[in-house]
Order: C-alpha cells, then structure tokens, then sequence
C-alpha cells in the first residue's frame, strides 16, 4: 500500500468533510402510498338502575295531606331517563292499614345525569283518608313509607 503525502491527506480531509456536509453522500427517497382502516369499540350497557327517593313532611292526620318529592340518584357512568313512576304506603304498625292512605306519583321521562344525586324526577300527594266508622288511633306515631318504582 501506497503511503499518501501530507498534501494529499489534507485533500483527502477536505472532500470527506465536503462529501458529509453535502449529504454523506445518501440519496432519499420515499414512496406514496393510500390506505384504509377502521375501529370499534363497545359501549356502555346503559341505564343501569337508580335508587328512587319520596320525601314529605312529617305529622301527617287523618283527613289531612302533604306534598310528595320525588327524586333520583344515579351512581352509573351513563345518563339514563326515568319513565312512569308507581307509588304505595306501607306502615310499620300491622293496626295502621296502608288502604287508609292515597298516594299519586307524576311524572314524564325524567333524564338522570351520570353520577348524580338527588335529580327531581317527580312529585305527588300523599293523603291520610278520614274514616268516620273506623277508629284510626292505630296510626297515632306510626312511621309511613312510601314506596316508589320506576315502570
């Protein structure tokens, strides 16, 4: 092998630094190209179930009646929509008769956020019939309940 002079060595340098700032001496190329694809993915099961509240005010006699709220809570990540509701009473005292008692629910498809409490989803009155031939003491500090269902 041939040895290469102090003059050619700094030529050598030169067009190696030239030949890398150039490029290093790589062609680029690309191609073009079309496509197509697709996803899915699976939603939610939806509705799921809410928990149904009746609210009214205590004290509740004979011949009297109060105002029902009616409310909703939904602890499910979709929002769901609470149709027809359906109400009846029941007592905590057997001497304390539920048919003693009215109970009227309306509404009209309620929607229910997501992760959410105490929704309005209706209202109605809870009434105490007077019995004139039916002594009604059996329901003197009683607890009544309404029960509320979603049809």
């Amino acid at each position: 092998m041939r040895k290469l002079s102090k003059k050619s060595r700094i030529t050598a340098t030169v067009a190696g630094v030239a030949l890398v700032a150039v490029g290093g001496g790589a062609a680029y190329a690309y191609w073009t190209t079309t496509g197509s694809g697709n996803g899915s993915a699976t939603n939610a099961a939806g509705g799921g179930t809410v928990t149904l509240h009746a609210t009214f005010d205590a004290g509740l006699a004979p011949g009297n009646e109060v105002s029902v709220a009616y409310t909703a809570d939904n602890s499910t990540t979709s929002s769901t929509v609470v149709g027809a509701l359906s109400a009846n009473v029941a007592t905590n005292v057997a001497a304390c008769l539920p048919e003693w008692f009215e109970v009227t629910a309306v509404t009209s498809n309620s929607p229910v956020a997501a992760n959410s409490t105490g929704t309005s989803v209706g209202s109605g009155v809870l009434k105490f019939n007077d019995s004139t031939t039916v002594n009604q003491d059996a329901c003197k500090s009683a607890t009544v309940t309404v029960n509320v269902s979603s049809l």
